[in-house]
């Protein structure tokens, strides 16, 4: 399978309101439309995860990063451009036009800008930001590589992508960092 044909497959589920497991800028993911609170509930489900915890969502651009943010401070565009070498993810405050259960209690929502080519392409492909919450049952370890993903986990998505597969490699969760209208920075985690 072509990554084309692997990236309009998961695109298509997407729009079916599906969940996926697909590579991401750092581990493999479980997603959906950001924008479908029944699908997010399906994840968090999958998780076992209570839907207190808020999750992370991917976009491929500033652009669209700001289609989910009322005002995205100064500070925001300054952090993500000294840490672009290093897959950051920025809490903001404001949250619009994603589904109620994805965001924090706050209203906050955690949002990443992927570089890497599989994600930004189904990102840019997709045309709304994704779920990407790892690819484990809460509480477990994170799946750094396909292989170290559950079968359990495997088996309740409705599409697996090919693309990176066989890939063996350490992978790291992002670092997170939670930003304050006020332009407060707490580094969540580094």
């Amino acid at each position: 399978m072509t990554r084309e044909e692997d990236i309009r497959n998961a695109v298509e589920t997407l729009r079916r309101g599906g969940v996926i497991l697909y590579p991401t800028d750092t581990v493999w993911g479980i997603g959906c439309d950001a924008t479908n609170a029944e699908a997010v509930a399906r994840v968090y489900d999958i998780k076992k995860r209570d839907d207190s915890k808020a999750m992370i969502c991917l976009v491929d651009s500033d652009a669209r990063l700001q289609r989910y943010v009322r005002n995205v401070p100064e500070v925001a565009w300054q952090l993500l451009d000294c840490v672009a070498d290093k897959p950051t993810t920025v809490i903001l405050d404001g949250a619009v036009n994603l589904a109620p259960n994805l965001l924090a209690d706050d209203g906050s929502v955690a949002l990443r800008i992927t570089a890497e080519p599989f994600s930004k392409e189904l990102c840019f492909r997709f045309q709304k930001a994704i779920v990407s919450t790892s690819a484990n049952i809460s509480g477990q370890p994170t799946a750094q590589n396909y292989c170290d993903i559950a079968p359990e986990i495997i088996n309740a998505v409705d599409y697996v992508c090919w693309s990176r597969r066989q890939e063996h490699k350490p992978h790291t969760p992002s670092s997170v960092i939670k930003l304050g209208m006020g332009g407060e920075v707490q580094i969540i985690r580094k």
